[in-house]
């Protein structure tokens, strides 16, 4: 489907509704509105208006495109209610980011030190963060340039793809939301497990954290989700900050100090292709935030505001990232394990594994409401049920959630080899959320660039970094299937593979 087409078919229903006098008092009278997700924004003197229109742009160049408002008082939707989903300012949106971008796997980076050197490892934390942030940037720049109102990632595959796009992004898009949640109950399992030193079957350690994931994810907005984001983000720099002082001061009272510790700027012995891959791809995950971005931004209240978040949230990245894995590395050394706060010892890794439980649940509960959101939305479409404010509405956000956790829970405990079946779900998801599609929006998306690819030297410029942004993703979706399969036969072949619902998690 082509953008010129898909410019004409919103543009040209709401031409055809909206009567030449009716298109100038709403000129004069400068007001517009946004609904459904779509962008609605301050203009010059332009405010919101119920009913009007939708000005999809904003202040950015570009087309500005008029809609009609679907979403009438005829069907019994309050403003208030409309309002609930249109809460978030820049700040919040930072924080929703943060909440689904920095979980644990933070402390899985003094490993990825350890694999390819202090050096190495620093300028991949940085230059896979700056890329994250540009491709950032291109999702959200595609959502506020986008002729139809953007909720969900899928509506971004149908500017490009059409119907087919639309439908396999979200599969994709639910499929791997849900998996994730199911990492997060085993993570949650293996946090009691480590608490409690009980012989208690995992299986229920999974059950309990669940149901916390269910309850957590119950709010319907991200603004709301966004206020427990601010404990995710304390709880998170509270266990890496208590693992770096615990670090620290076990290799300060070691036998010769810290300059006895074994750590290297660059690799002592060359690493394999596969290894060094491990490594990438554990920092490549750390950034992959994108994939719910346009659910985020759906609810923000001026959307050119994305911008700031993007830059917050990628420089917090960055800094909290290299930081972590540098300064990990250095005070423990080749043997830093895995989470490494397991590094700081039996009583702090149980301190530590406390503190950071707020995190395990609230990071893993946004993965489960954007995945509702998007279902409940494309359940319910126009209808008032949408907003979650009717008895069927809110029985089915209810349903939806359920659904959600238990999938994520079955699949977690019933395939054997879950955690590289969900590297060869990230190798597939991450890689085109993060890094191919992305680019392929900057040639296929509206209003993206001025003119075509050709037209200037700019833009030839662009179009070269976003073809070897597209190989990069492609490079780490073949790579990363491939390493996820050698993976999966080499646990059955040495027989580490561990059976269906086994009490032992480790």
């Amino acid at each position: 489907m082509s953008s010129d087409s898909i410019h004409r078919r919103s543009v040209e229903p709401a031409a055809a509704a909206t009567p030449a006098a009716d298109s100038s008092s709403i000129a004069s009278s400068g007001e517009t509105a946004g609904v459904l997700g779509g962008a609605s924004t301050d203009v010059g003197k332009k405010k919101d208006a119920v009913g009007s229109a939708s000005l999809v742009d904003g202040a950015e160049k570009g087309p500005v495109v008029v809609q009609a408002d679907d979403y009438d008082a005829s069907q019994g939707i309050s403003e208030k209610t409309k309002a609930k989903f249109k809460q978030l300012g820049w700040v919040r949106l930072t924080v929703c980011l943060i909440v689904e971008a920095i979980a644990l796997g933070a402390l899985s980076l003094p490993g990825v030190f350890a694999t390819l050197g202090l050096v190495p490892g620093a300028l991949t934390c940085i230059g896979i963060g700056l890329i994250a942030i540009y491709t950032s940037y291109l999702v959200g720049r595609a959502c506020n340039r986008s002729p139809i109102p953007i909720e969900h990632f899928h509506d971004l595959g149908e500017l490009m793809f059409g119907r087919v796009g639309r439908e396999v992004i979200g599969g994709c898009f639910f499929v791997y939301l849900g998996l994730v949640t199911g990492s997060h109950a085993l993570t949650g399992a293996i946090a009691f497990n480590n608490l409690s030193n009980s012989a208690v079957c995992s299986i229920v350690f999974t059950v309990v954290s669940s149901i916390i994931l269910f309850l957590v994810a119950l709010p319907p907005s991200f603004a709301d989700i966004a206020i427990l984001g601010y404990i995710d983000f304390v709880s998170i720099c509270a266990a890496i900050l208590l693992t770096i002082v615990a670090t620290g001061i076990q290799a300060s009272n070691a036998p010769g100090g810290l300059s006895a510790v074994n750590w290297h700027a660059f690799p002592e012995e060359r690493p394999t292709f596969a290894k060094a891959f491990v490594a990438i791809t554990n920092v490549v995950f750390a950034y992959s935030f994108a994939i719910c971005q346009p659910s985020f931004q759906a609810e923000l209240k001026k959307p050119n505001d994305y911008i700031k978040s993007v830059w917050a949230l990628g420089i917090t990245e960055i800094v909290l990232y290299t930081l972590t894995g540098a300064i990990i590395y250095v005070f423990v050394g080749q043997g830093v394990q895995s989470p490494a706060l397991l590094s700081a010892g039996p009583t702090v890794s149980k301190i530590a594994f406390g503190i950071a439980l707020p995190v395990i649940f609230i990071s893993g509960s946004i993965n489960t409401t954007s995945a509702a959101r998007y279902m409940h939305v494309r359940i319910f479409g126009k209808t008032r049920h949408r907003w979650i404010s009717t008895p069927l509405g809110i029985g089915a956000w209810l349903g939806l959630n359920a659904v959600i956790v238990i999938f994520g829970w079955v699949v977690a405990s019933l395939v054997p080899f879950f955690e590289n079946f969900l590297g060869l779900m990230a190798s597939l998801a991450v890689s085109g959320f993060t890094f191919y599609l992305p680019a392929l929006m900057w040639f296929l998306c509206p209003g993206m660039k001025e003119g075509t690819w050709r037209d200037s030297w700019k833009n030839i410029m662009l179009a070269a970094v976003n073809a070897v942004i597209f190989l990069m993703g492609i490079f780490i979706l073949v790579c990363g299937v491939y390493s996820s399969v050698t993976e999966i036969k080499e646990q059955y072949a040495t027989g580490t593979i561990h059976r269906p619902f086994s009490c032992n998690l480790h």
